[in-house]
């Protein structure tokens, strides 16, 4: 089959995913266009206003609906989302979805709820898989060292994280260290970004006595030894969090994590068992406390996260958007 996959963002090939830091959504984008091409079908790319007219069996346009202006008018038409899903309201996103008429792909049930129930179909679920190297088996390991990281967005609450961890946190576990892997170099760069981020990361950057350490984004193998080292992923979460892929890697390689129920993210935890969704301030410092203090309690929590694996694969991915072409 032919597919024609649109976006308006920057493209990078799925062989240079672990080449430098790189969003979510752009390396889905990545590894399921590489996906496509493994499974024989013949794959062209339209990235950042580029366009296409030949007819093609599947027509994928990546965030925005009016990528389908620029891409082939034959073919089964999917809308792949991956941001909340309130902008569609708005006429200039509304009125080429309405022309379009596509398949809409979410990536999971709390995705799908933002999407407006006026809109006359019905969205397909299809989460994301796990990047290389978190994609392998993760060996068992022994507890290690009080380490928590974080690794999202700054702008999403890591000033909330900071203060629970002053305040709550290393008092109780004065060997504690966090350690941020965030700035906007995961981003593209983007320089609006990294004004507004400039004054938490100079917060964060001036708590070293408190265990704060302030990392550069990585590229996903060496993010991959990093995490493979600490004790736990603390991440409040955000009511723009879609799916996390952040967070599915670090269950993927048995880390435990400390979530709130805010967007999506305690989609990606089994509560209790390979982390804790915790419903307040006092819950979640609780729980980073005893994963960083309890070998028992985290050992219980890494084996679950090993025993649930990394999921399905991009091929299986790929497969489901197949079967929307049908």
């Amino acid at each position: 089959m032919r597919i024609v996959m649109g976006t308006e963002d920057p493209f990078t090939a799925g062989a240079a995913v672990g080449n430098r830091p790189l969003g979510g959504a752009e390396t889905a984008f990545a590894l399921l266009a590489e996906a496509f091409e493994r499974r024989g079908h013949a794959v062209e790319v339209c990235a950042e206003g580029r366009a296409s007219t030949a007819p093609a069996g599947m027509v994928l346009a990546s965030r925005l609906p009016r990528v389908f202006r620029r891409l082939p008018r034959r073919g089964r038409r999917v809308l792949w989302l991956h941001n909340p899903c309130g902008y569609l309201r708005k006429p200039r996103h509304l009125l080429p979805l309405l022309a379009a008429r596509p398949r809409v792909v979410t990536l999971g049930p709390s995705h799908s709820a933002g999407l407006p129930r006026w809109l006359p179909f019905r969205p397909v679920e299809i989460p994301l898989a796990v990047a290389p190297p978190f994609s392998d088996r993760a060996p068992r390991r022994a507890p290690p060292p009080p380490v928590a990281v974080f690794a999202s967005n700054p702008l999403r609450s890591l000033d909330w994280l900071l203060d629970l961890w002053t305040a709550r946190v290393r008092p109780a576990v004065p060997a504690a260290e966090l350690h941020l892997y965030t700035g906007a170099a995961t981003y593209g760069g983007d320089a609006r970004l990294a004004a507004r981020a400039a004054p938490v990361l100079a917060r964060a950057a001036s708590l070293a006595g408190a265990g704060v350490r302030l990392r550069d984004p990585m590229p996903r193998p060496a993010l991959a030894e990093r995490l493979g080292a600490a004790r736990a992923m603390l991440y409040r979460g955000d009511p723009g969090e879609t799916f996390c892929l952040a967070l599915a890697e670090a269950q993927a390689i048995g880390l435990p994590c400390v979530v709130t129920p805010l967007g999506a993210v305690a989609e990606r935890v089994v509560d209790g068992e390979t982390g804790v969704v915790a419903w307040s301030d006092d819950a979640f410092a609780e729980a980073a406390v005893r994963l960083l203090s309890d070998d028992a309690a985290w050992s219980a929590m890494h084996a679950a996260a090993l025993a649930r694996g990394p999921g399905p694969d991009w091929d299986s991915v790929a497969a489901r958007f197949e079967a929307l072409a049908a």
